[in-house]
């Protein structure tokens, strides 16, 4: 597919035929998703190819009160954990493909990056930290990015993150890492290409984040 193409029109998919997907496929895919950057070139990822039905049921029992706190959340007009908001929302119950039929999957990958090999530069900040994302999510879009040039199609979660203390010892997470996403795979069943997109001007301001929009101005030549 032609690369720009492909960063306009790869789209979260959480559907899949149940066509199997072989190991020499979800080995190419990592293979060509391992070329994103990370700071110092560190590569801090590891992956669980996770193929056992008993773990992956675990992390679907895991991940299922999250779903519904977020949902609860949801439903009473809120952004679920969203920074500095506490929501008093009781959980609402809602189906979901992915955690109902984890087990029927065709792959699930989970995610982890090493803290050791992280610079966390606002780990000082009077925030939750964020930056040190930049050298493990990039890897985590070029799985994505790859699995759709190899006709497969997917979605990133973070809901297992939530409850990152049970289910380490479950994926055998080593100390020092942290569990960062879960990646499902597989053929779509409907590959969604027709993505809503704010406009540039409608997140772009110039100078400053409280400066004017930008917008392209046509060149003049001297």
């Amino acid at each position: 597919m032609d690369l720009r193409d492909t960063i306009r029109s790869t789209g979260a998919v959480r559907s899949f035929r149940a066509d199997p997907v072989d190991d020499a496929i979800v080995a190419a895919v990592l293979d060509d998703a391992r070329f994103a950057p990370s700071g110092g070139n560190k590569q801090p990822w590891r992956i669980a190819v996770v193929s056992d039905p008993a773990t992956r049921q675990a992390m679907a029992d895991l991940m299922r009160p999250v779903w519904e706190e977020y949902m609860g959340a949801q439903a009473a007009g809120h952004r679920a954990f969203a920074y500095g908001r506490s929501v008093d929302a009781p959980p609402l119950p809602t189906p979901n493909a992915l955690i109902d039929n984890i087990v029927a999957v065709p792959v699930v990958l989970a995610v982890a990056a090493n803290l050791g090999d992280i610079a966390i530069m606002d780990g000082n900040a009077d925030r939750p930290p964020v930056v040190g994302g930049a050298s493990i999510y990039p890897f985590c879009w070029n799985v994505l990015l790859a699995a759709r040039a190899h006709g497969l199609g997917g979605v990133m979660t973070t809901f297992l993150s939530r409850a990152e203390a049970a289910a380490r010892p479950l994926l055998g997470l080593p100390a020092d890492h942290a569990l960062v996403a879960t990646i499902f795979l597989g053929v779509p069943e409907h590959q969604n290409t027709k993505l809503a997109r704010r406009p540039v001007e409608a997140f772009t301001t110039v100078d400053r984040f409280d400066g004017h929009p930008f917008a392209a101005t046509p060149r003049v030549a001297h």
